[in-house]
């Protein structure tokens, strides 16, 4: 038999809505686009770091070390799966809602069971179609660390714990996602907490001005001192290409739904052509690499996962 542990997580629960109306009308195409929207949203949890632990029925549950990279995972799911419902009839979309949870659990090999996942499972079907509903200790962690507001919404009642779970909607791309019949209540808790939108991108603006301020303003610089040095060659062509290449993979792995293998494919064949025309001697000797490269990320695109529509 397995040992039991206790550990603290974030749990991540996602569920159809509406699922036994569109298995009436059409099962087997209900069942393949849950296929393709399951393995979307695998795809983006595993590439914020977390784990799919289970997919009952026509749920998801998941588990991650960090906070913010489950809350970043469920709005890039929301995000994807608009997408795939945006180019479907409406009657036949299909809407996930998902609930998020940082709290203790019981974990069973595999299993993670307690209050974490009932909180997070009740949180879930609190949200609207569409939509996330977090608790107050997932908000706590991630307010000022992800660029997206939030909504105080009340008490959640869930069985067990008294006075209920503290709870938020995310606003995703800027619009309140919430479900108007849900049972929450007032209570004196937190003030209506709505990120205000310099708040939620300030933490983007310094990661980016960490990330590429720098390389920019030392291309800037080479620039201005090769002008100033000017004896008819442009040399700082050289260490300015080298540091934009740099810069561009950087930008690519630090993107989690950009494929690294068919980017860096891409960033070096733009890399080949342009030292190919820095360095022209009549020659297009770059058109030969490129049609390797071209070659490669064909195969690439052809043998990746598929999970749209």
């Amino acid at each position: 038999m397995s040992e039991t542990s206790r550990k603290l997580t974030t749990i991540f629960c996602a569920d159809v809505q509406d699922y036994t109306r569109l298995m009436g009308k059409d099962e087997e195409g209900t069942l393949s686009t849950l296929r393709r929207y399951r393995d979307a949203m695998k795809r983006l949890i595993e590439a914020h770091g977390g784990r799919v632990i289970n997919t009952w029925g026509d749920g998801v549950f998941a588990e991650f070390p960090s906070v913010v990279e489950a809350v970043r995972a469920a709005i890039d799911t929301q995000n994807e799966l608009a997408g795939y419902n945006a180019v479907i009839n409406p009657d036949k979309q299909m809407l996930f809602r998902i609930g998020l949870n940082l709290g203790d659990v019981i974990a069973d090999g595999d299993d993670l069971y307690g209050d974490g996942v009932n909180i997070a499972a009740r949180l879930q079907s609190r949200a609207a179609p569409g939509g996330i509903v977090i608790s107050n200790t997932v908000y706590d962690q991630v307010r000022n660390k992800v660029a997206v507001g939030f909504d105080f919404l009340g008490q959640l009642d869930v069985k067990n714990i008294e006075g209920g779970v503290p709870s938020y909607a995310v606003r995703i791309g800027g619009v309140q996602v919430v479900d108007t019949t849900a049972d929450y209540h007032s209570a004196p808790k937190p003030a209506p907490a709505r990120a205000p939108e310099p708040v939620a991108q300030e933490p983007a603006l310094q990661d980016w001005r960490r990330s590429y301020a720098a390389p920019l303003v030392v291309c800037i610089g080479l620039a201005i001192l090769n002008g100033l040095t000017w004896h008819g060659e442009f040399w700082a062509k050289w260490p300015i290409l080298a540091i934009l290449w740099v810069a561009t993979f950087r930008y690519v792995r630090s993107n989690k739904q950009i494929d690294m293998a068919i980017a860096g494919l891409v960033i070096t064949g733009i890399g080949l052509v342009t030292i190919n025309l820095f360095a022209w001697q009549g020659t297009p000797w770059a058109i030969w690499p490129l049609f390797g490269l071209a070659i490669a990320a064909a195969l690439r695109w052809v043998r990746r996962p598929r999970s749209g529509m």
